[in-house]
């Protein structure tokens, strides 16, 4: 009678435990992974019918969940990643350029991982940020608990760069996208018992077109069947290395789901993964027209996979035309999460999508826009920039202009983007309105750097994308580098300065000022490295060639809160020119340091 009281309570024991583990999985709220690359076309996978490459791991995302054929970004990074955090046009967020301060977007937008974080979840972002660099525009500011990766737009090195780790700047670990990916299985891994929200916008196939070897090899010698189909010269070599790039991703995607399922967190995670705009060559991508930088279907067009295990149907596709500004009201919908934006999203919450098979889904349109050109989508139509009309249902190249034959189409699409480019005018941020932040009383750093900085005299940029920029040919003491800088709050700070000096320039003395405040400081340890990056390219490059900067401590300095211009000057120069000056690091020493 005892053994089977004692196997009747083995059984309950085991009934009660597994009801208790059936509701705690039911009443977790879902981890997000939300994986966005840089630069992919629509057409640079294997999911998509490019025979070019061949990515397994990303296509399973779409054959485990929800494709959707018709996903709209916008045509370059800025915009897009601003769109995806907010759920808002970036155009009217105040986001006009990809550098030098026209990449942030507006101060009291909500964005996703402040709701995210609000509701209990752990949050990280590794990799391009692209939305600003310093607080209160810096990920952390945003709602990102940690963070690693580079804040600025592209960047001169994939292999062991100079990056930062929430403010502070310290060396990555092989090449990049590795490395970012390794970062987020150990926050995965960390936070494996606690709801997360992950985001990993990965820096390729951006150029540089830097790549390992292992990815490299089978693409260095191969023959390429699917070609760019417009009269356009494509750069086959270019190709090779976006390709042997997206691979990469592919690789690291399969490392991301392995450990998901490891860990036994597939059914508690979404993955999303998408890219931030077309193209960045010309290459094959299903006909259409347009790639990066353009606003017509090829330069604005994405994958875009939602896989949710046993929560969202296996292998659906969804053909309603959907946008970056849907990502955030659809997470927070899936997840269960009641939120409020200080202003109205423009997005909408794509559930009813995922999960019935007959939606109730009426028309809409999605809006494209960048450097004053506006591209109206439906679902069967395109009005672009010049106001051609075109069937994308039958001509997915744009060829053909329909508009004489459906005036009155036409003639409301154009009411549509008459009246969004009004109500865009009164929110456009110009030019040096906003200035460059600096001290905000709640984070330790601040880094400065040449990109949003202005060479006087001789000094020159090193190149003419600033992002990944340095200062050079500083030959006189009349020369001087300023920022235009906001300090937000009183404080005293101690400054770094990242730079290289040939063996003769020791000696040289700069000054840095700010208003009534000044330090000075002697450089008296030479560094003159080479410029790199091109032993690692696989494509020739636009971009700078970078150096191995190395940080001097010029001292410490008092700044007041207010607006004005921060001043880099050489008092004295030895041998033939001051430092090259790649940026300036400030920490904020608080009272009790």
């Amino acid at each position: 009678m005892r053994h089977v009281f004692s196997i009747c309570l083995v059984i309950l024991t085991i009934s009660c435990s597994k009801k208790i583990k059936k509701e705690l999985s039911s009443e977790r709220k879902p981890n997000i992974i939300l994986i966005m690359s840089d630069d992919q076309g629509w057409g640079d996978l294997s999911y998509s019918g490019n025979t070019n490459l061949s990515t397994p791991n990303i296509d399973t995302l779409g054959k485990n969940g929800v494709s959707f054929e018709h996903f709209y970004v916008q045509p370059v990074c800025s915009p897009t990643r601003a769109e995806l955090l907010t759920g808002r046009y970036a155009a009217r967020i105040g986001v006009y350029s990809t550098s030098a301060g026209g990449e942030r977007f507006n101060l009291g937008e909500t964005t996703i991982a402040e709701i995210f974080k609000k509701a209990g979840y752990n949050t990280a972002a590794y990799g391009k940020w692209h939305n600003g660099m310093q607080p209160p525009y810096h990920p952390n500011a945003r709602g990102f608990d940690d963070y690693y990766g580079f804040a600025s737009g592209h960047w001169g090195n994939y292999f062991s760069p100079m990056l930062e780790h929430n403010g502070a700047i310290v060396k990555g670990n092989g090449f990049l996208v590795d490395d970012l990916t390794d970062h987020g299985l150990a926050f995965i891994e960390k936070n494996k018992n606690e709801p997360f929200f992950l985001y990993l916008p990965f820096n390729t196939p951006h150029s540089p077109m830097q790549v390992p070897d292992g990815f490299w090899g089978p693409f260095e010698n191969k023959d390429l069947q699917m070609k760019y189909q417009g009269s356009e010269e494509e750069s086959v070599n270019f190709t090779k290395a976006a390709l042997a790039m997206v691979e990469n991703i592919d690789w690291n995607v399969g490392r991301i789901t392995d450990t998901l399922k490891k860990l036994g967190l597939e059914e508690h995670t979404i993955v999303i993964y998408l890219s931030d705009n077309g193209p960045n060559g010309w290459r094959w991508n299903g006909g259409m027209r347009g790639k990066k930088g353009s606003t017509d279907e090829g330069g604005v067009r994405t994958p875009f996979f939602v896989q949710w295990k046993n929560h969202i149907p296996k292998g659906k596709s969804v053909n309603d035309i959907a946008g970056a500004i849907d990502i955030l009201p659809t997470l927070a919908s899936l997840a269960s999460i009641d939120y409020q934006t200080e202003y109205p999203i423009d997005g909408m919450d794509l559930k009813p999508l995922l999960l019935d098979a007959s939606p109730s889904w009426g028309p809409r349109t999605i809006i494209n826009h960048w450097q004053g050109k506006t591209s109206i989508r439906t679902q069967k139509y395109r009005l672009d920039d010049k106001n051609r009309l075109y069937d994308m249902t039958n001509d997915i190249g744009q060829k053909n202009n329909v508009a004489a034959t459906m005036p009155r189409l036409l003639d409301s699409l154009v009411v549509i983007k008459n009246n969004w480019e009004t109500q865009l005018n009164g929110s456009i941020v110009q030019k040096g309105e906003r200035p460059i932040t600096l001290g905000h009383p709640n984070f330790t750093y601040t880094q400065i750097p040449a990109r949003d900085g202005i060479p006087h005299g001789t000094i020159a940029r090193s190149n003419q994308w600033p992002n990944c920029s340095f200062f050079t040919h500083w030959t006189s003491v009349d020369d001087k580098i300023t920022w235009d800088v906001e300090v937000l709050a009183d404080g005293k700070f101690e400054v770094e300065l990242y730079y290289t000096c040939p063996k003769e320039s020791i000696g040289t003395t700069l000054e840095l000022n700010f208003g009534d405040s000044a330090l000075s400081s002697l450089i008296n340890k030479a560094h003159n490295p080479p410029l790199m990056g091109m032993e690692h390219d696989r494509d020739p490059r636009m971009e700078s060639y970078v150096k191995d900067f190395i940080p001097i401590k010029l001292g410490t300095i008092d700044l007041k809160k207010g607006r004005g211009a921060l001043t880099l000057k050489a008092l004295e120069i030895k041998g033939k020119q001051a430092p090259e000056i790649r940026l300036l690091q400030f920490r904020r020493i608080h009272d009790n340091q």
